[in-house]
């Protein structure tokens, strides 16, 4: 389900620069795939921050329902020029940003949003991802996207992993491979394809960012059934922008980014939280909701060690730092979790 409507009804507009009035206006086009939801709090925080700091002479649309071109093409067109940003997450274009799926393994981020943040913000920064979205794609990391951990909707019940056998679940490749272990059939559908998917059968359950995703795509409209407690790891997304747009900008803009990402994080932690008070009273109201034990979980989580193993030999094979990625994400975890408990 596109949202074309939202962009019809006028792009989000907002000035991004500092500098006089008379300068020359720069626009950046940002496509945005989906309806204005709790995922693009962040980067509507930034232009805002960014509007107040400036005269308007830097203009960021953001073009809501992927009015400026289809979201699995979103590198292309950055690289291309095509637009100058977009909203990207590595498992709608597998092999374009290998390092990045690191986050996307079963399990290995944090399950609290809050330490999952802490975790996201310092792999942005990391030199092999910020190389490769430079390298093979023309782009820089703008602004955060990072998701709560994912569980369950739709028509199938899950409340252990004897009952994925046969289950067509939707969930990008490395979360998949889990699953798979347990009888699971991945499919991968883009989120605005989710509603009619659901009702059509084609996916029996959607792995989702929960609440808010749920809820944005009105899909417990058409579940029966929705898990608590898997707290899977899902997409790797951010916001990111052409580095030749980024580089043309001028020294004091690019020197408030952090501050704008900082805003933006505490934005999209209030928007999920606000969004989690609206729609898990509806889902319990409307819908069975199980229970996935810890101890099935745990089932989860050992049959995904291997499947980290396996994601660093590949990317070593192909002449990238598998397990220097790997090792460093690990550490990062073990740290902010260490932190979280004190």
């Amino acid at each position: 389900m596109r949202v074309h409507s939202a962009l019809a009804a006028g792009a989000v507009v907002c000035a991004l620069t500092a500098g006089p009035a008379s300068a020359e206006t720069i626009t950046w086009n940002f496509n945005i795939f989906g309806p204005p939801r709790a995922v693009t709090a962040g980067i509507e925080a930034m232009a805002d921050f960014f509007k107040k700091e400036s005269n308007d002479t830097f203009i960021i649309k953001l073009a809501y329902g992927a009015a400026l071109g289809p979201e699995r093409q979103s590198p292309e067109a950055i690289k291309s020029g095509g637009y100058e940003g977009a909203q990207l997450c590595a498992g709608y274009y597998p092999n374009k940003f290998p390092l990045m799926t690191v986050l996307e393994l079963p399990f290995l981020v944090p399950r609290t949003l809050a330490e999952n943040e802490k975790v996201y913000e310092n792999f942005m920064q990391y030199p092999p991802i910020v190389k490769e979205m430079a390298e093979r794609w023309n782009v820089k990391y703008f602004g955060p996207t990072f998701l709560p951990a994912y569980e369950f909707m739709g028509n199938k019940r899950i409340a252990s992993v004897a009952d994925m056998k046969g289950v067509k679940m939707r969930i990008s490749g490395l979360n998949a491979k889990a699953l798979q272990t347990f009888g699971a059939v991945p499919t991968m559908v883009t989120a605005p394809e989710s509603y009619q998917a659901l009702e059509r059968g084609t996916i029996d359950s959607f792995g989702f960012p929960y609440s808010y995703t749920f809820g944005a795509y009105k899909l417990y409209e058409v579940a029966k059934y929705v898990t608590e407690g898997m707290a899977m790891s899902g997409f790797v997304c951010w916001n990111g922008v052409s580095l030749t747009a980024w580089n043309k900008l001028p020294d004091n803009l690019k020197a408030k980014l952090p501050q704008a990402q900082a805003l933006a994080a505490a934005a999209l932690i209030k928007a999920f939280k606000a969004e989690d008070e609206k729609w898990i009273p509806i889902f319990k109201q409307k819908l069975e909701v199980t229970a996935f034990p810890e101890v099935e979980r745990d089932k989860l989580v050992e049959a995904s060690l291997p499947i980290w193993m396996a994601w660093a030999k590949e990317q070593d094979a192909a002449g990238r730092p598998g397990s220097e990625v790997l090792d460093y994400v690990k550490a990062v975890v073990a740290k902010v979790t260490a932190q979280a408990k004190k």
